[in-house]
């Protein structure tokens, strides 16, 4: 007879977490940026977040982003499958899912044809490597412009407000590496 294992989402894991750290929804709201109402959301598994807002929760919990990531159930017997969650516009699969505290982290990234990443961009510590696998993107860093197509490559401080936007009429896939301090 198989053993069922039980699921468990990111919204369980992180609530797990942050009451393991005896810390509030308006604590984390607090050191993440993010209001507690949307910390509540993604709680409630009502909204799947970015690698961005993953990353700052994580720093904020003091846990490797990939304990976020992980399915626990999974786990148990495949502690190394790389995880892919899917959010409005975009996908994104981990490639780098036993990292521990290490400081790069990679993802493949699938954008939507002709879609902005909702939000006001992303910013977090660090840096950041992206690779065109497929298609067309539009990479805002700050002010500056970046469209990159297949083979082109860009590396900027991720302090600074970043964009993505798929310009093209197909999906377009995008390695993407990030260095956290």
């Amino acid at each position: 007879m198989a053993r069922k294992i039980k699921q468990v989402s990111l919204g369980q894991r992180l609530g797990r977490l942050r009451q393991e750290k005896e810390m509030s929804l308006e604590a984390l709201a607090n050191e993440t940026g993010h209001s507690a109402d949307y910390l509540g959301r993604i709680e409630s598994d009502e909204v799947i977040p970015p690698v961005a807002v993953l990353l700052s929760l994580s720093r904020a919990l003091e846990v490797d982003s990939g304990e976020l990531l992980k399915n626990e159930a999974e786990a148990v017997e495949r502690r190394t499958q790389a995880v892919k969650k899917r959010t409005d516009h975009y996908s994104y699969r981990v490639l780098t899912p036993e990292t521990g505290h290490k400081h790069l982290k990679g993802f493949l990234v699938t954008i939507d044809p002709v879609s902005d990443l909702e939000g006001p961009g992303y910013q977090h510590e660090g840096e950041e490597f992206h690779y065109v696998l497929k298609g067309e993107v539009r990479v805002k860093v700050g002010e500056n412009i970046n469209d990159l197509k297949v083979g082109d490559s860009l590396h900027f401080n991720s302090n600074l407000v970043h964009k993505l936007t798929n310009t093209g009429h197909e999906p377009c896939e995008i390695l993407v590496v990030l260095y956290t301090p």
